[in-house]
Parts: C-alpha cells; structure tokens; sequence
C-alpha cells in the first residue's frame, strides 16, 4: 500500500472520528418508539385507522381509471418522487430521492438528476436510472394516462453513475420539468410482467420507495393496511401501521364515537352532516377539494358527434350546473380546461351564454339531422338518433353523472343510454362491453339507472310518445361510446395538462406512435398551439386563445371539483395535525410524522 493511500485512510479515520465525537448516527434500522407517544398492549402494532369513501379500481397514480383519493394517498407516502409540491403548488426537490435536479445544457435542452444513494426499493433494488425510463416509455405508449405531454417532448433518458445519475433530453426546452418523474414505479418489478401497467397494480403497489409500504389490500373488508417500511433510509413512521377503512357517512359517525377510527376523509354532503350531528365532542371537519375534476367527454373520432355542429348542439343541451346541483351540491363548479377550480392561477373561460333551442336546431340541422316536429325525436339517416354514455362501473358518482345527463338529452328528443363498463377498458379502449349498470349502483336523487338483469335502455322523453328503445347489441367486438364521464386530475402546470387532455398523441419527437386520448380528440392546428403553451415563452394571448378554441370545439365538457371533507375529534388533531394538505398530495401529506392517539 503506496504511502498516499495510507494518508488517505487516517485523513478518513479521522473525519469520521470526529463525527461521531459530535453528532452521532444512529444506525439506519433501529426505529426507536417516541417517549411521548401511548403505546397499546406491548407487541400490539401502533395504527392509525382512517374512514374513507372507495377502494379504486387499481393504486397507478399514472392512470386516468385509478384517479381517486386513495390512490392519492398511497402514491404520496409510498411511491417515490423526485420533486414534491408545497401548499402553494410550487415544485421542491425530495432530497430523499435526489440530492439535485437541474438544468444542465439549453442544447439540446437537459435535466441532469444525481439521485440518493441511499434511495431503494423496499426489494433492496435501488431507486436509478431504470425508473426513470420505465415511466417515461409507459407515459409515451400506455393508453388512458395522465398527464402525459410533458413525457412526450422527451427524446432520450441516459443512465450515469451505474444508475444512480440520470439524463432528460427534450426536444424543446420546458419549463415545467419538475412535475416529471413523480410517483416513481419499479421497474424491476414491472418492466418485464406483461399487462403490468395495469395488472400488477389493481390490488396494491409491489414495492415501497418510502417511509410506508402497501401490507395488504382486502377488496371484500374495504380495507387497506399500510406498514412501515423497514427498510427506508430516512427518518421512519412513528405509527407502525395506518389503515384505510371504506366507511359510509352513517358508519363515520359511528365509528368516531366507538373509537373504531380516528379520522375520515370522506365526500362532503347532507349525509356526512346529517350522521355527524350530535356527536360530543363535536368533530372538526375541514374541507378538502379533490385534485380531479369531473368531465364529460364528446367522441370526437367516431359516431354522431364527430360532427363539430352535432357535438356542438349536444354540448348546449347539457345543463353543467344542473347536473352539479344534482350529483355534487358540495362540489365546486369548473368552468376552465387544464386547472381545477381550486389551483392557484385558476380563472373561469366558459362562454357567457349557451345557445337557445334554435340554435341548437340550426346545428342539428347543419348535421344532417331532422325532426317531423318541435316534440319528436331527431333523426339522422332515417332512423332515431340514439346516443351512449359510458361511466366507469366502479364509480358510483360518474353513473349518476351519466343518468343526469341521459334524463337532459332525452327530455330534448335524443335519447340515451347508460352503460356501466369497467373504468380502466372505458378511459383506454374503442369499444367497450355494453354492460348496464347494477341495481347496486343505482344513481340516488331521482335518477334512474338500468338493472343488471336486462338490457340498458334509454329514457324516454315525457314530451314525446312513448317509445321503446332497442336492448344494446351485444356485438362481439363491443360498443363504442359517444360521450363518457372522465375524471381529469389536477396537474401542476395548466399548459401540460391541456396538453394531455386535448392533444393529438403523435407529436412526440421520437418513438412510436401515441395512442389517442379517451374521447379521440385531435385538431393539428390547435395541437401546435397548445404544444407552444408548454415552452418558455408562449404568445401572450394564447392560453385564452386555446381556451376559447376548446368550448369552441366541444370535445369535453368540465363539471366540477368534487369535494371531500376531514372529520377528526380534539384527540386525533393532536396526534395528527392533519389538514387538507397541498392539492396535489392531499390530507396524508406528512402522515409518516402521525402519531397513535392516546389508549382509551
């Protein structure tokens, strides 16, 4: 051994000599129990237990289909992102996951990442490279994504450092590169599963790169168990397990005054308030608006409505905030494409007026429709026109959504019918199973919806004669739907979440070409303003610009930002400290810092 070398040796020696003098670390695993924290039964697991609505369809936080605030939730504590927002939506460096994120070249444009070398998976695999082009290539290829247009300006992702440095190279310089690469999956895992986009997350997430892990998921019992993850290699959870328990208004109620859960976060509504009343001490319950707005998409590909002037017409008959007032009277009304009513910037677009009956006539007219009187069905082609709505038959709300607006355009002689296929073939495939929704689904409020047992039918409009619609055709290869209740998230750039929602799919620099979004929207003049709203310097006036093109368009109709509520007692705040937390991370926002409330 050369005599430099030993120098470097008792120079290391020495430092970390020194550092322990000073500051000692205590080894990574130990996850020593806070003092002032009640325990139960010794060797009983510490927990939380949270009320909440649903379990989703499946935990990919990427995927338009598992939209929901549970889904929420675990990507925020379990999955790993390289930047996370504050309460004002503004993007922060992790430095759990990346010690730093930048700009590193204008040519081609690059973001360079030195990640965590202590950032694993809790397989042991670390946190690298491979991630990263995972998400990148599923985000290009995959249909029903979210957000997804800032993934497509990508050309190529470099692995450095044996995995742990990383290269973004864009084929244009944007600006919103930080929202990127949030909600990090496994690729070790899942790269090489077939369906695993899908699949291998609809009943939990195969591994943790944070403070908690998925324990189990019980479909049956509506029940999630989260655990700590021992093997994190930041400060670990105080709790060793937080459970997420489907729970009914009434059952809140309860289960606050048993002591059964500690907190909810459940839909704001009558009901809640209604089951919540006299309860001692009386709850606090903070408003917390969702990051998803619901829409409802016009196919704009195929059918009757890739007619602009039937679209159009169609669009003018559906009563945005009737529909609201019916389904959501807590929700708040969005009237904008790309930000939620409740984000900063967020500034209302919709047009003032919408068309009167003639107008509407006028347009029909201008599609090649027609009607033998102001009271009879319109037709087209000689036959009744008859239109489909699709609402994810796992989302109770988007069917009664459907069935509100079914009831609207069969009132003014277009008939509908509702059918109820699952989420994740609605937001992602050309046709669907033309399955009606279940009796267990039923819409409340005076809304109808179709029994299992037969066959979906449209509403009749009561100012025309009765007429029986025909069953929906079993067709082999499915049905394509004419307008379907999507749930857009909230994103933290507005021009990129445009962008996604209505661009064209095939601008991508590199790669194959992209899949069309659910409602097959595609206009290439306005794909390219939009794509210009996603660099530095857009004109001044295109974000309203593009904003009036799409009511102009009517390939989506926003609705509303649905609105939960926290409920929590004087006990769980103190443990807790839970608030409504950042839109785009939610109520669980910091929920690894939770502690158990104290043993009754």
């Amino acid at each position: 051994m050369g005599r430099r070398t030993w120098i470097v040796l008792l120079a290391l020696v020495a430092m970390v000599a020194a550092a322990c003098a000073n500051e000692p670390v205590p080894p990574p695993e130990v996850t020593p129990t806070p003092t002032a924290t009640p325990t139960t039964q010794p060797g009983t697991p510490t927990q939380i237990v949270v009320g909440v609505d649903d379990l989703p369809p499946g935990f990919n936080p990427h995927l338009l289909a598992d939209v929901s605030p549970v889904t929420q939730a675990l990507a925020t504590l379990v999955l790993p992102s390289v930047f996370r927002v504050d309460e004002n939506g503004v993007a922060q460096l992790d430095t759990t996951i990346a010690t730093s994120a930048k700009v590193t070249s204008s040519e081609p444009f690059t973001v360079s990442y030195e990640l965590n070398l202590e950032a694993s998976w809790s397989t042991n695999a670390p946190i690298a490279a491979e991630d990263f082009v995972f998400l990148w290539e599923r985000m290009r290829a995959e249909p029903g994504v979210a957000d997804a247009a800032g993934y497509r300006l990508i050309t190529a992702v470099r692995s450095r450092a044996g995995g742990k440095a990383v290269d973004v190279e864009f084929a244009e310089p944007y600006p919103a590169w930080q929202y990127l690469f949030s909600g990090l999956l496994p690729a070790h895992l899942l790269k090489d599963a077939p369906g695993s986009w899908v699949g291998a997350l609809r009943n939990g997430l195969p591994a943790s790169g944070g403070p908690f892990k998925v324990g189990s998921v019980d479909r049956g019992r509506g029940e999630i168990v989260l655990v700590r993850n021992d093997l994190y290699w930041d400060a670990p959870t105080v709790v060793d397990e937080l459970v997420l328990r489907r729970l009914d208004p009434e059952d809140v109620a309860a289960g606050l005054a048993s002591g059964d859960i500690d907190l909810a976060v459940t839909t704001a509504g009558p009901e809640l308030r209604t089951a919540l009343v006299g309860l001692q001490p009386a709850p606090r319950t903070q408003p917390v608006p969702r990051a998803e707005v619901v829409t409802l998409g016009l196919r704009a590909d195929t059918g009757p409505l890739r007619n602009l002037a039937a679209r159009k017409a169609v669009a003018a008959l559906i009563d945005r905030e009737a529909i609201r007032a019916e389904v959501a009277p807590e929700a708040l009304r969005a009237d904008a494409y790309g930000r939620a009513p409740s984000q900063p910037g967020y500034t209302a677009t919709a047009p003032e007026r919408r068309a009167d009956a003639a107008e509407v006539a006028a347009l029909l007219q201008q599609a090649g429709w027609t009607r033998t009187s102001p009271t009879a069905p319109w037709m087209a082609d000689g036959a009744p026109v008859r239109l489909t709505i699709g609402a994810g038959a796992e989302r109770p709300g988007d069917l009664r959504v459907a069935a509100a607006v079914a009831r609207q355009l069969s009132g003014a002689g277009i008939p509908a019918t509702v059918v109820a296929p699952p989420v994740v073939d609605l937001y992602s495939a050309e046709t669907v199973a033309p399955t009606p929704p279940s009796t267990s689904a039923a819409p409340t409020s005076g809304a109808t919806a179709t029994p299992a047992a037969a066959p979906a039918t449209a509403a009749t409009p009561t100012s025309t004669p009765t007429e029986a619609a025909p069953a929906v055709p079993a067709a082999p290869t499915g049905i394509a739907v004419d307008l379907m209740v999507l749930n857009r998230p909230a994103a933290g750039d507005a021009a990129t979440a445009v962008a996604s929602e209505f661009g064209c799919m095939s601008g991508s620099a590199t790669g194959p070409e992209q899949v069309p979004g659910p409602t097959g929207f595609c206009q290439p003049l306005l794909d390219a303003l939009m794509t210009e709203l996603m660099t530095p310097d857009p004109r001044p006036d295109l974000a309203q610009a593009v904003q009036q093109d799409l009511w102009e368009q009517a390939a989506e109709l926003p609705l509303f930002q649905p609105v939960d509520v926290v409920v929590s007692t004087p006990e769980s705040d103190a443990a807790t400290g839970v608030g409504p937390g950042p839109l785009l991370t939610g109520p669980f926002t910091g929920a690894q810092r939770w502690r158990p409330l104290p043993s009754s």
